[in-house]
């Protein structure tokens, strides 16, 4: 059973940084496409950032120029550098690692982060 461990969410002020770890435990394949995507209060989840095993990115366009997704594959691991934070990034950010037809599809179990000063 594969399981998605996340950390790094916080407080924090707008203007500032915060970067989210995600590894998969358990994993014994190279994952394909791994991601990002938050749910702010009282909204639907929305995609924030992808990456596919050979590197490729995709971004919401309300974090482009900001965020910056990236993978180790040795690790398993995906990372969301976020830069100048917003307090309308607030939300529960979950990642996601999927096969490239959703043969496999795990989520993480959220991590909070708050902009506010």
């Amino acid at each position: 059973q594969v399981q998605l461990v996340e950390s790094g969410g916080g407080l924090v002020q707008p203007g500032g940084s915060l970067r989210l770890s995600c590894a998969a435990s358990n994993s014994i394949f190279s994952i394909y496409n791994m991601g990002w995507f938050r749910q702010p209060p009282g909204k639907q989840r929305e995609l924030v950032a992808t990456i596919i095993r050979r590197g490729s990115t995709d971004y919401a366009d309300s974090v482009k120029g900001r965020f910056t997704i990236s993978r180790d594959n040795t690790k398993n691991t995906v990372y969301l550098q976020m830069n100048s934070l917003k307090p309308e990034d607030t939300a529960v950010y979950y990642c996601n690692m999927r096969g490239l037809r959703y043969e496999y599809n795990y989520w993480g179990q959220g991590t909070q982060v708050t902009v506010s000063s």
